[in-house]
């Protein structure tokens, strides 16, 4: 199978996309598949699953869990294909360190694994353009800056991170509007948890985030920070377990779950 990109990715369904990555294609998937949710991914041994679960609960804007699959599993409710192979890249964690970043995980997996699936951002980004709020990083073909900040999660057994944070540049006179639009989905981080200087989440400079690439402001922007679904790997780094498999940053699963799905009424 061919690994371009398509022409129209917006317009594919969820196992077009799926089978695309599991065809060689490594992309953000941003603007991928309007209408269908996007979701991290953080697998982990069996023996740490409470632990990230409960890390979850005590962290619900940055980590909202949509599913939980049983160890070993590799689809379910959410997903009609395979957690190892139908991402466009991964990244594998030994004792908390970044050890691979590949397009397919089956030599990794083990049957101990618990696979969490994780709300993430890119959901709402459909509801924002319609909303007459701009998504530059889509606009500019790049992918979503992600921060780590310098506010702490609530730590959870051996887990403990800090929050990261994406960062999307919205016009001054439509913030009202991002923040409004973005609270309808609480699945999926929900509101910003910050808006505007970004020293006050220790952010030193925009242009140099720690996952993602940067995006151009526009005049009259304004930065807004969003709970970012990286944050699970920010505690694997800092907790070390023995594995911990992920999704590269920006580099999504796509569920067959649709947005409309976590919308509040």
């Amino acid at each position: 199978m061919s690994a371009r990109p398509p022409e129209h990715p917006a317009g594919l369904a969820p196992r077009e996309a799926r089978a695309l990555f599991r065809g060689g294609l490594v992309t953000p998937t941003a603007g991928w598949c309007t209408g269908w949710t996007q979701a991290n991914l953080l697998a982990v041994p069996r023996e740490l699953a409470y632990d990230v679960l409960l890390f979850a609960q005590r962290n619900p804007t940055p980590c909202p869990i949509l599913d939980v699959l049983d160890p070993g599993e590799v689809s379910g409710p959410l997903l009609d294909g395979d957690v190892r192979t139908d991402l466009p890249a991964y990244r594998v964690y030994v004792e908390g360190e970044l050890v691979e970043e590949t397009p397919e995980v089956t030599r990794w997996w083990r049957p101990d694994l618990v696979a969490f699936l994780v709300g993430c951002s890119f959901t709402f980004e459909a509801a924002l353009a319609e909303g007459g709020v701009p998504v530059r990083h889509v606009e500019q073909g790049r992918n979503v800056p992600m921060y780590v900040t310098d506010r702490r999660c609530r730590s959870a057994g051996s887990m403990s991170g800090p929050l990261v944070v994406s960062m999307r540049p919205v016009p001054a006179d439509r913030v009202a509007d991002a923040v409004s639009i973005t609270a309808r989905y609480p699945a999926v981080h929900g509101a910003p948890v910050h808006v505007g200087d970004p020293a006050a989440l220790g952010i030193a400079d925009l242009d140099r985030p720690d996952f993602g690439e940067p995006v151009r402001l526009s005049d009259g922007d304004v930065p807004v920070f969003w709970g970012c679904g990286v944050t699970p790997q920010a505690a694997v780094m800092e907790s070390r377990p023995t594995l911990a498999i992920a999704h590269a940053p920006g580099h999504m699963l796509v569920t067959d779950a649709r947005d409309a799905d976590y919308l509040l009424p």
